[in-house]
């Protein structure tokens, strides 16, 4: 039976590096081969570019790594989910298949107070970080055994409500909650669930978020770290993964801090620009 791993929003940032580190994997450690890792993204450019990084690095490397498919696919909102539903249809036509890893990193952030930001892709925004990756999640269950893992990037911002950040907060705080239910209902099923929770990171996000006004994270980790910290935590099994110790620190001092106060208190001193 073929093994397949997907990553969603592999065109940079961590998605990339979650698929660079997922193809390593699965030449390094027998028990996590696999046959294909698809890459999933809008810009199939990029995506193009990293199957031939990946691909030089297997023939580098002289391991067998996977075969690199790109579906270059804007999987945003319940017709996105829908579209990669279809796909593994089509693929499950070809002959059985198990997904072994499932990576959700599809997603972004908007900067700025709720009321002076565009309504439109604050939706938008709802539609990529909850409802595609709850979609597809759903798809891809049926094709998920013992041994599968799925690996949600939730944040930082999943653990209190966030002044001039309150939409993306609530989305992660989502992300964060369905995948801890999520792990308690697949266990019996021995498939592993891991919710990745970040801090600042170094990648597009900041410019995303900003529609420019700030072209980079401030105090931005590297996301090859926290991407591989991620994978170590997922391959053992472990219910969340939080790279740095500041970030396990900020995530247990939440507890203490009341929701309305901290919803303030970053309104008030954590300005966030946008254009």
């Amino acid at each position: 039976m073929k093994k397949i791993m997907i990553v969603t929003g592999a065109s940079s940032g961590m998605g990339a590096w979650f698929a660079r580190l997922l193809a390593q994997e699965s030449a390094d450690y027998e028990q996590f081969s696999s046959d294909e890792l698809w890459i999933i993204a809008r810009r199939a450019a990029r995506l193009e570019e990293l199957k031939r990084e990946i691909e030089s690095d297997a023939r580098k490397s002289k391991k067998k790594f996977p075969a690199v498919k790109t579906v270059a696919q804007d999987i945003s909102g319940s017709a996105g989910a829908e579209r990669i539903s279809r796909i593994l249809e089509e693929e499950k036509k070809s002959g059985d298949f198990s997904i072994t890893v499932l990576v959700n990193n599809a997603g972004f952030g908007t900067y700025g107070a709720f009321e002076n930001t565009d309504v439109r892709r604050e939706m938008e925004m709802i539609d990529l970080d909850c409802t595609s990756l709850t979609g597809i999640t759903g798809f891809a269950l049926p094709y998920m055994g013992r041994g599968s893992r799925i690996i949600n990037v939730a944040s930082l911002a999943a653990f209190m409500p966030l002044g001039n950040f309150a939409v993306y907060g609530a989305c992660k705080s989502y992300v964060l909650s369905f995948t801890v239910a999520l792990a308690a209902e697949l266990k019996n099923r021995g498939i592993k669930v891991t919710a990745v929770c970040p801090g600042p990171v170094s990648t597009e996000f900041a410019r995303v978020a900003s529609n420019g006004a700030r072209e980079k994270v401030r105090h931005g980790l590297s996301p090859e770290k926290t991407a591989a910290h991620a994978l170590r935590c997922s391959r053992r099994g472990k219910l969340c993964s939080m790279f740095a110790f500041r970030w396990k620190f900020q995530a247990a001092a939440s507890r203490f801090i009341g929701r309305y106060f901290g919803a303030w208190a970053t309104y008030t001193f954590c300005k966030r620009p946008s254009n």
